[in-house]
C-alpha cells in the first residue's frame, strides 16, 4: 500500500441500526470517499479517529461495506473501547483511513455463488452483491444471534435469493450447521463457488464441509489487526503448509484448503 492510500477524511453520517431491539450496538458509518482508484469486495480499511488519545494507539479494521465516488461506508458492531469510540463519532469529525487493504473474494459471474455469513460477517457481502454482474446467480445464507433487523439482510435480500436462521439454543445451532452442510454440498455438486465470512467456529464449519464435499470455498478471516499493512504481526495465522502468514496482507480472504484455524 502506498502512502497516497492513507489520508484524513470527514465523517458524513453515523446511523444506528436496529435500535428498537438492540440499542447502541450496530452502526453504519459513512465517510468521505478517500479518492481511491479502485476497491474490490472483500477488502477492508483501517479507521482511526484523529482525536483519539494515546491510550488507543491502533486503528480498527472494517470490511468495506459499500462505496461510491462520493462516500465510503462501513458496517460495525460495537464490541470494545475502540469500536465504542468510533460509534460515538459525529458528522464533521475527522478520521484517518488507510486502504483498500488485503485481497478480495473471487467473483465468477456465471457460477452459482453461495454467500455464508455469520453475524457481522455479512458486512462485505453488500458490496459483493452490488458489484456482481449477475446477482441472480447469488444466494445468501445468514446465521445470526441478535434480531435480524440489526443486519442489512433485507437490503441484500432485495437483490438475491436469501435465507436466515436465528441461533438461540443448541438445537438451533445444530439446525444451522445441518443447513450449511446441505447448502455447501449442493453448491459443490453444481461446481459453484462458496464464500464465507464470520467468527472462527463458523469458518471452521465451512472449511470442514468444503473439504468433505469438495467445494471450492473461500473464507474471510476476522483476526485482530493493529496496522493493516503487515508490520505489527498481530493478525498472523498459519497456512496449510504450517507457515505463519499475515492475514492483512496475504488475506483476509483465503481458499479454505489453504489456511489453518
Amino acid at each position: 500500500m502506498s502512502l497516497r492510500n492513507c489520508r484524513n477524511v470527514k465523517v458524513l453520517k453515523v446511523a444506528p441500526v436496529g435500535q428498537q431491539e438492540r440499542p447502541d450496538e450496530f452502526y453504519e458509518i459513512t465517510l468521505e470517499y478517500p479518492d481511491w482508484d479502485e476497491w474490490r469486495p472483500g477488502q477492508f480499511v483501517m479507521v482511526r479517529p484523529v482525536a483519539w488519545p494515546l491510550d488507543l494507539v491502533w486503528g480498527r479494521p472494517f470490511s468495506i461495506y459499500t462505496a461510491d465516488e462520493t462516500s465510503l461506508t462501513v458496517f460495525i458492531q460495537k464490541s470494545g473501547r475502540g469500536t465504542a469510540r468510533i460509534a460515538a463519532l459525529r458528522p464533521g469529525d475527522e478520521v484517518a483511513v488507510w486502504g483498500p487493504l488485503g485481497n478480495s473474494f473471487a467473483m465468477e459471474p456465471d457460477a452459482p455463488t453461495l454467500l455464508l455469513a455469520g453475524g457481522i460477517g455479512i458486512a462485505p457481502f453488500r458490496g459483493y452483491v452490488e458489484r456482481h454482474p449477475h446477482p441472480g446467480n447469488v444466494r445468501l445464507f445468514l446465521a445470526h444471534r441478535v434480531p435480524l433487523e440489526c443486519y442489512p439482510y433485507d437490503i441484500i435480500a432485495a437483490d438475491v435469493c436469501a435465507d436466515c436462521m436465528l441461533e438461540k439454543t443448541s438445537t438451533d445451532l445444530q439446525a444451522i450447521i445441518d443447513a450449511m452442510g446441505g447448502l455447501i454440498r449442493e453448491y459443490a455438486e453444481k461446481g459453484g463457488l462458496v464464500l464465507a465470512c464470520g467468527p472462527t467456529p463458523f469458518m471452521r464449519t465451512v472449511q470442514r464441509f468444503a473439504k468433505e464435499y469438495g467445494a471450492r470455498a473461500q473464507v474471510s478471516l476476522e483476526n485482530r489487526m493493529g496496522c493493516g499493512v503487515g508490520a505489527c504481526l498481530g493478525c498472523v495465522t498459519k497456512d496449510s503448509a504450517g507457515h505463519h502468514v499475515q492475514v492483512c496482507t496475504r488475506g483476509p480472504v483465503f481458499w479454505a484448503d489453504k489456511v489453518e484455524f
